[in-house]
């Protein structure tokens, strides 16, 4: 086997057009070459690849998961839906917390011993 002498540059360029011509990477493998070489995506616009490919039935598995999963961060984040105009649930923003009035320990004090026995 020969030594190859020399050295050669590849760009950012040349990285990307071979990325989008081959389908052998992994996800991991393309995102170092992207990360190492600084090719960025070939469309920030084009449609992000389904977790299902064609298989339908695992789509709507995904589908209802993330759907609970989005319920519970409603549920979680304290707002709650309420429905608009066009009957889109759009989330209600959180109540702002209430600060204590600041200057009087002694009842600052009966409020954080409230808070902790809840």
């Amino acid at each position: 086997m020969e030594r190859k002498v020399g050295s050669s540059t590849v760009t950012a360029k040349e990285v990307k057009a071979a990325l989008e011509k081959t389908r052998t990477l992994t996800a991991e493998e393309e995102k170092v070459l992207r990360m190492r070489h600084g090719a960025g995506a070939s469309s920030t616009r084009a449609p992000l690849p389904r977790a299902a490919g064609d298989n339908q039935e695992l789509g709507d598995e995904l589908l209802v998961i993330e759907m609970q999963l989005l319920k519970a961060m409603r549920a979680r984040a304290g707002g709650k839906p309420v429905a608009s105009a066009n009957n889109k649930h759009v989330m209600a923003p959180a109540p702002a917390p209430v600060k204590a009035a600041a200057g009087n320990p002694t009842k600052d004090k009966i409020v954080r011993a409230l808070r902790k026995k809840k």
